[in-house]
């Protein structure tokens, strides 16, 4: 399974629109995916322990920022604090600061004005930089550069999980002191207005295919809690007890996104169900690979035992090879098709193989 086929499959299921980019929902899609900001309340308020987090997330210590540090960072930040590893990035870089007493008060909730001295770092800005009123400058800066777009906040007044989305999408978007997207020097692609491309960003993160059959369990099926997770099912929003009723019914085809702690489902249908549109899942066995007569290499469609009359065709490239004599999968085997379904007036459908799962 490519990854290009695991976004064709998933984005069926995001409501992403042409005009989305600057939209809350866009932006809050592209930092949950990349990992920077976890999903919770949007009106809750950010802690200082939260905020390193996010500024760790948003950098190239990513990958390397463990879970645990072998000491403690400050007197109120012992090595078992959840937050111990990224308090000490973030302060060791001069991203955010400690105050008297050896104290970094992680549980406090952080102002604007911290939160944006932060990004600032990120975008290679130091002290040197700011002359005289150093928060002034600052402030100054942090609005010439508009990362308070969305943003209706005082510097004073402390930050919601919404506004943190806000903070570090206007972060990706901007320019680092040397010049560059911040998004490009963490490896995102950016479209040509300047934004975040969200689906290049699903195509990096996005894991599956995973048939879940109805004596499997679905919590094995994926890398975290399902209680805290968003559904989506058969394209539409969800909750784990519906996926699971549609898991017991037959069998489910899932894709998650790890950051995000997003799944997207897909149910058993049948072959030429009632107006289906859109994604399905239709399980059988591999009875026909067919070939068009000017390319007898690739094939362009197959057919399952449900229905002799119904081909299954084979657009994309991954598709094909997987269905060919060099891939995997040949007459006999049992699959897992996941198609786009169209239905024209007369109530016939046709299948496109946009992604497949062995049975």
């Amino acid at each position: 399974m490519t990854s290009v086929a695991a976004v064709a499959v998933a984005t069926a299921a995001i409501p992403f629109s042409a005009e989305a980019s600057s939209n809350f929902e866009m932006r809050k899609k592209v930092v949950t995916l990349s990992g920077i900001v976890i999903s919770k309340d949007t009106n809750q308020y950010i802690t200082r322990g939260e905020f390193a987090r996010m500024l760790v997330n948003a950098s190239s210590y990513k990958e390397s920022a463990s879970a645990t540090t072998s000491m403690a960072v400050f007197n109120d930040v012992l090595a078992s604090n959840e937050y111990a590893s990224y308090i000490r990035i973030a302060t060791n870089n001069g991203w955010m600061k400690a105050y008297l007493g050896g104290q970094f008060k992680p549980d406090q909730q952080i102002t604007l004005q911290e939160a944006a001295r932060g990004v600032l770092a990120l975008l290679g800005y130091t002290n040197d930089d700011f002359a005289g009123d150093q928060n002034g400058a600052r402030w100054n800066k942090y609005t010439a550069l508009d990362l308070g777009n969305e943003i209706s906040k005082q510097s004073d007044e402390v930050l919601t999980w919404t506004d943190a989305v806000n903070l570090f999408y206007n972060t990706l978007c901007a320019d680092t002191k040397n010049g560059t997207a911040y998004a490009k020097t963490l490896g995102y692609e950016m479209s040509s207005d300047g934004e975040v491309n969200a689906l290049s960003l699903m195509d990096n993160t996005m894991k599956g295919p995973k048939l879940v059959k109805r004596s499997h369990r679905m919590d094995d099926a994926v890398p975290f809690d399902l209680s805290d997770a968003t559904f989506y099912l058969d394209g539409k929003i969800s909750t784990l007890s519906a996926v699971k009723q549609a898991k017991d019914n037959g069998f489910v085809v899932l894709y998650y996104n790890t950051n995000s702690k997003t799944v997207w489902a897909y149910s058993s249908e049948e072959i030429g169900g009632t107006n289906q549109t859109g994604k399905v899942a239709i399980e059988g066995e591999i009875t026909g690979i067919y070939y068009n007569s000017t390319d007898v290499m690739t094939p362009s469609s197959l057919q399952l035992d449900n229905d002799e009359n119904v081909q299954f065709k084979l657009s994309s490239s991954d598709v094909q090879f997987a269905f060919s004599i060099y891939g995997d999968y040949q007459v006999g085997d049992k699959v897992v098709l996941i198609c786009d379904a169209t239905t024209n007036a007369d109530g016939d459908v046709s299948y496109t193989v946009v992604d497949y799962v062995e049975y």
